[in-house]
């Protein structure tokens, strides 16, 4: 199992219950729930991968639970990793893919124009 289908079946939900328009696609051995054409979490093996404002990134490295994403030998700042004791209980979790959500809008998309 490249991811934990319970985590995604868990953020599906939440999008789901929000009546947020979401494509999941599968990506960087995980799964990503695409908002507006733009990569807005993710489920990584048992993380959760979320875009966030970057105004709000070194405060959220304080928090529990959330650590640096770094795919390419250096951390993407603006995108965070959240294990289980960040994402444990529900409102946890939900708090996370709220600031995932309100960042969104102002996410650059890496949408190829034709």
């Amino acid at each position: 199992m490249a991811y934990d289908t319970f985590l995604s079946d868990r953020i599906s939900h939440f999008f789901q219950n929000e009546n947020i328009f979401f494509i999941e696609k599968k990506m960087f051995g995980g799964l990503s729930f695409m908002i507006n054409d733009k990569i807005c979490v993710g489920v990584i093996k048992n993380e959760v991968m979320a875009r966030i404002d970057p105004g709000i990134y070194e405060e959220s490295l304080t928090k529990t639970g959330c650590n640096t994403m770094n795919f390419t030998g250096r951390p993407m700042k603006g995108f965070v990793f959240l294990s289980n004791e960040a994402i444990d209980l529900d409102e946890n979790l939900y708090y996370w893919l709220q600031l995932a959500l309100d960042y969104n809008p102002k996410a650059k998309s890496n949408k190829k124009k034709l």
